[in-house]
């Protein structure tokens, strides 16, 4: 009887003894808690989220969920529209359109994605912390207390509620205590340098209401126009010194939570919990040399895999963590679609995780509607477009509209579908989602750009945050963003009408891409716009978007390398003190498609030891004083740690232009190297081994069947796993094999 006893209390306190620790050397681990809200120990499950941390010597668990927001609207698109823009724009009279289209976004405070609350267990009845640990494995934070207390919590995968626990407790009272934020009083937090809006007071909500039983406490917070929010914790003390409890958080509806039993066998879904995350670490893993990248590279995937879950909303700028400091988060927790979602994405692909990258595809369906209202409205034309900045049910939000109401918008998310098709093949996938959306945003791209001696061109172009918010940020020909994302959407719209059996519609989309002109480049490469060279250094890579994302360019020919080439070359001569971290994340991919592995390694090194914080939140300042960049500040959001984790794939395995690359941007320094189940175009699994500075190995499994073409590590290869003969190597130096569903060839080196 003893010893069942003994297995229960283990399994209440979350113990995970003996579970293989092969992701231990990337785990989070502190002699001390944080001190810092963005410092914390990060958890989430895509709609809840936590972190754990100290302040004024409280155990702290900053609690959110994804879709609390206020969505008031403080911007009217009635009052204006693109071709009004355009007239203000040529009378030079942009002063109106700022009024109207970005001050709003300043002046009020929503809308605005809303922190939840916080728990805090009082420590002085705990004592001094030994140890803190975030076991990423298993998504378990564990904080030790020098007489002997340990306390454990975590957020189940799958359900939605977090769960925390106390053992050996010397002290029986310690019980929680909700702590609610200063939406109904005049409260201030001092300023933490994160970019922090106004105070959470300035929305104007109802006093919220606690009430506290025993073994629970309820927290009911009104927000607006009847919308309210709810926060429910409950505990059941196991013994004389455990306590095991759990938390919820739910929006316009009672929060309810499933009893603590003390006789339940496993009453915490430990078991389902670990199993999500044994899943998901299964999917793809990498090994490189640098400990650096190594380490932030699970910790960016760890990430992911606590921000991305079917059903949640995509991800905002914090994502399940937002700012805990008592006023607005930085940029209003918003979505921007401007960068920072798309290259939060980004490594859900190459990754593996095509059910996390689906998140952002999932959420761009569900505000199709809105986003065709919006269309219609501000552009007047059929076809659907994105805002750029834009709230969780798909409303347009304002600021600088260059960016945050641009026309190339959906033509950028639109990737994501074709990204999402590509890499799984998925006919109804092809059929029921990337098709209509890109058919869509291809339609109101045709309808709003005018055609003219047989060239097509936009009214006004712009290239993110180049020249801010002036009136010069507007351009009168393309900029080679937007352009890149014309050329990019006219051809996907092509490739997707062909898979889908419409034969028309492909030659009519390659003629209205045969229309757009040639990309305005010079021997600095890439321009911004025409007569627009790049004369300063700049954080946005947009005008290189033909590079990468869009991987309209391919290094291997010689009019592309060039481009590529002096493009690179511009951008080292002017430097990086406008680079965000984001920026160098990006880098490392561009350097990537290039060849240039020791620069993208680089910058990706600089990412992890600069600008990112000691949990490895991206904080976009340099936060080394300035070695690197003059922003120094330090507001968290989460598009530069992803793109991170993409920069490290891009060094492994490359998709383009219908074949792909394996070790196409290794160091040579980079010995021993390996990657196993990496995803690519076409549905093919990649795994690959490098060995004493040898590329050895490539085995490549096809999930849907079909035509591989592969540019190998290696110039002679023993296939295997296939009948001999069944190999063709192509003059370019590509292998081509047509492969069955679910067949795999392997090539190992000939060394010859």
């Amino acid at each position: 009887m003893k010893t069942k006893i003994t297995i229960l209390l283990l399994l209440l306190c979350f113990s995970f003894t003996g579970y293989a620790q092969k992701l231990k050397p990337y785990n989070l681990s502190f002699p001390k808690l944080a001190d810092k809200w963005d410092e914390a120990m990060p958890l989430g499950n895509g709609m809840l989220g936590a972190l754990i941390w100290e302040k004024n010597n409280k155990l702290r668990l900053s609690l959110d969920r994804a879709d609390l927001w206020d969505e008031r609207k403080a911007m009217d698109i009635s009052k204006f529209n693109f071709k009004w823009v355009e007239e203000q724009v040529h009378k030079n009279n942009y002063g109106a359109v700022q009024k109207l289209g970005d001050e709003p976004y300043d002046r009020s405070p929503f809308p605005t994605k809303l922190p939840a609350a916080a728990l805090e267990f009082d420590m002085a009845k705990l004592g001094k912390v030994v140890a803190n640990d975030l076991d990423i494995e298993t998504a378990l934070n564990t904080v030790k207390f020098e007489n002997g207390t340990v306390f454990n919590c975590y957020i189940h995968a799958t359900e939605q509620r977090g769960y925390f626990s106390f053992s050996d407790l010397k002290a029986a009272d310690l019980l929680p205590s909700l702590i609610v934020h200063n939406y109904s009083n005049n409260q201030t937090e001092k300023g933490d340098n994160s970019h922090a809006g106004v105070g959470l007071q300035k929305l104007g909500y109802g006093k919220g209401t606690v009430v506290n039983t025993p073994n629970s406490v309820r927290y009911h917070q009104p927000t607006y126009e009847g919308h309210y929010f709810e926060v429910l914790v409950q505990w059941q003390k196991m013994g004389k010194n455990q306590i095991i409890g759990s938390w919820t958080i739910t929006s316009d509806k009672a929060a309810s939570l499933p009893a603590v039993s003390k006789n339940a066998k496993e009453p915490t879904g430990w078991v389902e919990h670990t199993a999500w995350w044994k899943n998901f670490w299964s999917k793809s893993s990498i090994s490189v040399p640098d400990a650096v990248i190594q380490k932030q590279y699970y910790l960016e995937m760890y990430k992911l895999g606590s921000v991305a879950r079917k059903g949640a909303p995509a991800i905002t700028l914090q994502a399940v963590w937002t700012a805990d400091n008592g006023s607005l988060p930085p940029w209003k927790g918003d979505f921007h679609n401007d960068l920072n979602t798309q290259l939060s994405y980004w490594p859900t692909y190459t990754g593996n995780r095509l059910a996390e990258g689906v998140t952002f595809t999932d959420w761009l369906w569900k505000i199709r509607d809105r986003n065709l209202s919006y269309t219609k409205q501000y552009f007047g034309v059929a076809g659907m477009n994105v805002p750029g900045v834009v709230t969780l049910n798909g409303d347009p939000m304002g600021g600088w509209i260059q960016y945050s109401l641009s026309p190339t918008v959906g033509a950028w998310a639109a990737q994501h579908f074709y990204w999402q098709w590509k890499y799984s093949m998925d006919d109804t996938f092809l059929k029921t989602r990337a098709y209509p959306y890109i058919h869509d945003v291809a339609t109101f791209l045709e309808n709003i750009t005018r055609l003219k001696d047989g060239v097509r061109k936009l009214p006004l172009s712009s290239s993110p945050e180049y020249n801010d918010n002036s009136i010069k940020a507007w351009f009168l020909e393309w900029t080679n963003f937007d352009l890149s994302l014309a050329k990019f959407l006219f051809k996907a719209a092509a490739e997707v009408s062909q898979a889908n059996g419409k034969e028309e519609e492909r030659k009519h989309w390659l003629t209205i891409l045969s229309q757009l002109p040639e990309y305005e480049v010079n021997e600095t490469g890439f321009t911004i716009a025409p007569g627009a060279n790049l004369t300063s250094s700049h954080r946005h890579m947009s005008q290189y978007m033909a590079i990468y994302p869009l991987d309209l360019l391919d290094a291997n020919k010689e009019k592309d390398k060039t481009v590529i080439d002096n493009s690179l070359k511009r951008i080292e001569e002017m430097g990086t003190r406008a680079w965000c971290g984001y920026s160098f994340s990006w880098m490392a991919s561009l350097y990537a498609r290039a060849y240039q592995a020791d620069k993208a390694v680089k910058q990706l090194e600089i990412f992890a030891s600069n600008f990112c914080s000691a949990n490895s939140f991206h904080l976009n300042g340099d936060q080394k004083g300035g070695q690197y960049s003059g922003f120094t500040y330090r507001p968290f959001t989460l598009e530069g740690n992803f793109a991170f984790a993409q920069g490290v794939q891009e060094l492994l395995v490359q998709s383009r232009n219908n074949y792909i690359q394996v070790f196409p941007a290794v160091p040579q320094s980079w010995a021993n190297v390996s990657f196993k189940d990496l995803r690519t175009e076409g549905a093919f699994l990649v795994s690959a081994n490098k060995e004493n500075g040898v590329p050895s190995k490539v085995k490549i499994y096809a999930e849907k069947g079909g035509l591989l073409r592969v540019k190998l590590p290696f110039k002679t290869y023993v296939a295997k796993d296939v009948p001999a003969g069944s190999v063709k190597m192509g003059e370019d130096g590509i292998a081509e094999i047509k492969l069955k569903a679910k067949q795999t060839v392997t090539f190992e080196n000939g060394y010859e």
